[in-house]
């Protein structure tokens, strides 16, 4: 129901205030940014994203409080996991290949 993409997604829809500018941003098709809100938006009590079909004032889309609740505490959590997990990122890291930056 929620994982790092579709984080970032409600991030961007915050950032841009627009659902198809926040899936550009992530090289997505509107239909598959739109599916994924829909996704969210059923999986929880209350929405995550509430959004406004396009016309001439144009549409538009924002998190609700509920949304921006989830973003706040799943980047938290993000924060906890890197933290108590350092020692074993390291241990994995080290184990990798050298890889060329932006790879």
């Amino acid at each position: 129901m929620l994982g790092p993409g579709k984080v970032d997604l409600l991030e961007r829809i915050q950032q841009f205030g627009s659902i198809a500018a926040a899936g550009r941003s992530m090289s997505m098709s509107y239909k598959r940014a739109w599916s994924l809100v829909e996704e969210m938006n059923r999986a929880f009590k209350t929405p995550l994203v509430d959004s406004s079909r396009g016309g001439a004032k144009g549409g538009g889309a924002s998190l609700t409080e509920a949304g921006e609740e989830v973003l706040v505490n799943y980047r938290k959590l993000e924060e906890i996991m890197a933290e108590a997990g350092a020692a074993r990122i390291s241990s994995i890291r080290a184990m990798l290949r050298d890889i060329p930056e932006g790879k």
